[in-house]
C-alpha cells in the first residue's frame, strides 16, 4: 500500500484524481471551475498538504511556499507553461515543480493551423452571414474573398517542440516556411522537411517547389504572409533575447499589410493595445489568438472593438483541448496523467528520490548536488 499523502487540487483534472485514491491518496479538489483564491490555497498548505496540483491561473509564490513549509514536497502543473510559479521562491523553499511539457505539443500546433485557416478563409464571417440571413447570392468575389493557405509563406517564430509540430502541418500545404529562433536552430529537422519537400515535388503530390531555413527575424516578418508564433515569455532580465511584446507597433509595422498573426505561445509575447491598432489602422490583415496577457479576456479589452471584429479572432487559451490531450491518464498522451506522474515521482521517491533526474520537474538547478 502506497503511503497516504495529502493531495490538494486547483481544479478537477478528471480520472487522474481517482488514480491517486486508488494509491491511497487523500485528494481534494477545489469543485469551482473558476480558480481557487490564493488565500484559500494558502489555507489548505498550512493544514498539511503534501502535493499542490495547480494551473496558470494560481499564482505560487513565496507566501505560499511558506504556507506548505514543512509539510509540501512538491507542485504540480497541468500545462506546459509556468509563468505562474516562482522559480526562485520555490528553490528557496526547496520544492520541486514539475510540468505537461510535450504531451500537448501536436493539438496546440493543430489548432494554431486551425486558427490560421479560420482567420485567413473568414469562416467566422462568412457563418454568420449565413446564420443572420444576410447570405441573397453567389458571386465571384461579393461581399469578400479570403485568403488560400497552400502555397503561401509562413514565419515560425520559435522552434521549440511546438514550432517544430507547426512546421510539419504547414509542409503539407505547400507553404514555404521561415524560421526564426532566438535560443536553437534545429537545422537538421529542418533539412529533414527540406527533403520532404523535394521528393513530394520531385513525385509530382506538389506543383510548386518549397523551401525552408532559418532566417533573421525582420525578415521573417517581412516576407510572411502568415506569422505563427510559439516562442516562451521570457522578460527582460531573464534572458538575452526577451520575448515580451516582442509584437509591439515597431515590429507590426514590419509585416506585411497582408498578412496574418497567430499566437498561442503566451499572451504577453503580444503588446495586445498594438495590435488592437494596428488591426484598426489596417497595418497587419487580422489576427487570431487563443492567450492574453491577461486571462480571462477582461471586458475593456482593446481586442474587443467591434470595428475589428471581422478579422480578430479570439479563443479562450483553448488549443490544447482535446480529450486525450488534456485528460488521458497516460502521462506519454495526457496532461492529466503527465501531471500526476510528476507528483508520483516526488512524492513516492521514484528514480532512488533524486529530483534532478525526474523527467516532468522543472527547476532541477535547486537540488544539483
Amino acid at each position: 500500500m502506497t503511503a497516504k499523502f495529502r493531495v490538494f487540487a486547483t481544479c478537477d483534472i478528471g480520472e487522474a484524481i481517482e488514480v491517486l485514491r486508488r494509491r491511497g491518496y487523500e485528494v481534494e479538489v477545489y469543485p469551482q471551475p473558476q480558480a481557487p483564491p490564493k488565500s484559500l490555497i494558502i489555507q489548505k498548505l498550512k493544514s498539511g498538504i503534501d502535493g499542490l496540483i495547480t494551473t496558470l491561473r494560481d499564482q505560487i509564490d513565496a507566501e505560499v511556499f511558506q504556507a506548505g513549509k514543512g509539510h509540501l514536497k512538491v507542485v504540480a502543473q497541468i500545462a506546459v507553461g509556468f509563468d505562474n510559479i516562482n522559480r526562485a521562491d520555490a528553490n528557496r523553499y526547496q520544492v520541486p515543480f514539475t510540468n505537461t511539457a510535450d504531451v500537448l505539443t501536436e493539438a496546440t500546433a493543430e489548432f494554431a493551423f486551425f486558427m490560421l485557416g479560420t482567420l485567413a478563409r473568414k469562416t467566422w464571417t462568412a457563418e454568420h452571414l449565413t446564420r443572420d440571413n444576410q447570405w441573397g447570392y453567389w458571386h465571384p468575389y461579393l461581399p469578400f474573398l479570403g485568403d488560400e493557405v497552400t502555397g503561401k509563406t509562413i514565419a515560425i517564430i520559435g522552434t521549440g517542440r511546438i514550432g517544430l509540430a507547426m512546421i510539419k502541418k504547414c509542409a503539407g500545404f505547400d507553404m514555404n516556411i521561415l524560421c526564426y529562433d532566438p535560443a536553437y536552430q534545429n537545422h537538421e529537422y529542418v533539412k529533414a522537411i527540406q527533403e520532404t519537400m523535394d521528393l513530394r515535388h520531385a513525385r509530382g503530390i506538389q506543383k510548386e517547389k518549397t523551401s525552408i531555413k532559418y532566417v533573421i527575424f525582420d525578415q521573417a516578418l517581412a516576407q510572411a504572409d502568415f506569422v505563427s508564433v510559439h516562442v516562451p515569455l521570457l522578460r527582460a532580465g531573464e534572458s538575452a533575447t526577451p520575448t515580451f511584446h516582442l509584437f509591439n507597433e515597431k515590429t507590426l509595422h514590419q509585416m506585411k499589410p497582408t498578412a496574418f498573426l497567430v499566437n498561442t505561445s503566451r499572451g504577453p509575447v503580444v503588446d495586445e493595445a498594438a495590435l488592437a491598432k494596428a488591426l484598426k489602422e489596417n497595418w497587419i490583415a487580422g489576427a487570431a489568438l487563443d492567450v492574453y496577457e491577461k486571462e480571462p479576456l477582461p471586458k475593456d479589452s482593446p481586442l474587443r472593438d467591434p470595428a475589428i471584429a471581422d478579422r480578430c479572432r479570439l479563443f479562450p487559451h483553448f488549443a490544447s483541448a482535446g480529450r486525450i490531450t488534456r485528460l488521458s491518464t497516460d502521462p506519454n498522451q495526457g496532461m492529466a496523467g503527465r501531471c500526476i506522474q510528476g507528483l508520483i515521482d516526488v512524492l513516492e521517491g521514484n528514480y532512488c528520490g533524486d529530483v534532478t533526474k525526474m523527467p516532468y520537474v522543472v527547476n532541477k538547478e535547486g537540488f544539483a548536488r
